[in-house]
């Protein structure tokens, strides 16, 4: 028993040290490739988005609209493995159409 909560706690602690090195190793070498580029003299600048939040939008629908369709395969008479793997395939598809339209819709946009 206490063994096996020692084992939880060192594994999301080492989890949380993980995101936290991955972030620091981001940040600093983003800042370092700015810090370069401004020394050489080059002009730099981060392009305008004007579709910030779009392609975050269109995955939370595709996710709200899978996990509604989900729902389906739960009322069916299915073993549990087969339905958890149709629930998990609905919302991953379904994330991933609305990933696909973010991209059309700002494909559309930019073009006009």
């Amino acid at each position: 028993m206490e063994s096996e909560s020692i084992i939880a706690i060192v594994i999301g602690a080492s989890l949380v040290t993980c995101v936290v090195l991955i972030v620091f190793v981001l940040s600093k070498y983003n800042y370092l490739i700015k810090k370069e580029l401004i020394q050489k003299g080059e002009a730099f600048q981060l392009p305008k988005n004007k579709f910030k939040y779009l392609e975050l939008g269109c995955v939370i629908l595709g996710l709200g609209v899978g996990l509604g369709f989900s729902s389906i395969f739960t009322t069916m008479n299915l073993t549990e493995d087969t339905m958890d793997l149709l629930v998990w395939a609905t919302i991953l598809v379904f994330g991933g159409v609305g990933l696909v339209g973010a991209h059309y819709i700002r494909r559309k946009q930019e073009g006009e």
